[in-house]
């Protein structure tokens, strides 16, 4: 396969056409700019939301989303969200672990509860979709791509977000171990850090922290979801296909810098 793809050029190497491929966190944010730049490489998406349906995010066509609802910090809900890809679309070709969920709380006040909701969603749920998709993956024998998104909280932790940046952390070492547990059966497993993600709102809400960054990115600016979304399409695509067990870090810079 590697010697036939040197004969074909970059710009047919990176289309997803005729690809499934199932994101979780879809309803918004990095997620949906996630959805949006894989649709638009051809794949179909499986956009997995916890509970509201995502039609905003159907391109022109109409024929490159399926959606699926389920609260990821149930046991059996991974497995669910596989089923229901395979039902609606007939295989999986990819998947990417987007979805998690973010509390601010001093990692020296933490509950039980808040970090095992930490853990369950933004690690346990990932390892179990993870191995639902690789199954669905092996079924078809022709290789496929997962992708977790981790964070540059998973380099350096910040205030508040302690748990969070251990759970992210986790995912990093979670990737590489699956790489090599899975690059058998021809399936790559990757990881993105993003950094700082602009979103609607965030300059008002949180205008020290954004002046922050824009003095330490050394490209001077926030990401977009398009950014992160992007990289997802890169790693997805046989552009990337000798590539898995590593962290693609989508940050600006920042960590290039001694501190953020």
């Amino acid at each position: 396969m590697a010697e036939q793809d040197e004969l074909r050029p970059p710009d047919e190497l990176i289309r997803l056409d005729g690809r499934v491929i199932v994101v979780t966190g879809a309803g918004g944010g990095i997620g949906a700019g996630i959805a949006r730049r894989l649709m638009a490489a051809g794949a179909t998406v499986v956009a997995h939301t916890r509970s509201s349906p995502v039609d905003h995010l159907v391109d022109a066509d109409g024929q490159s989303l399926a959606s699926v609802q389920a609260d990821l910090a149930e046991t059996d809900a991974p497995q669910r969200v596989v089923d229901a890809a395979l039902t609606r679309c007939g295989r999986i070709d990819g998947l990417v672990n987007n979805a998690a969920v973010q509390p601010l709380v001093h990692f020296a006040e933490l509950s039980d509860a808040e970090w095992s909701e930490m853990i369950d969603v933004n690690l346990t749920a990932v390892h179990r979709l993870t191995h639902a998709a690789a199954g669905a993956i092996r079924a078809h024998g022709a290789g496929g791509s997962i992708v977790h998104i981790a964070s540059i909280e998973g380099h350096q932790p910040t205030d508040r977000h302690g748990h969070y940046a251990t759970a992210k952390a986790g995912l990093l070492m979670h990737a590489r171990a699956a790489a090599g547990a899975y690059g058998p059966d021809g399936i790559r497993v990757n990881s993105i850090s993003p950094g700082l993600i602009d979103r609607h709102g965030l300059a008002d809400d949180w205008p020290e922290g954004v002046a922050r960054w824009h003095a330490a990115a050394p490209l001077g600016r926030l990401g977009t979801a398009a950014d992160v979304g992007d990289a997802c399409v890169f790693l997805c695509s046989d552009l990337a296909q000798w590539i898995t067990g590593v962290d693609l870090v989508v940050d600006g810079g920042v960590l290039t810098r001694p501190t953020w």
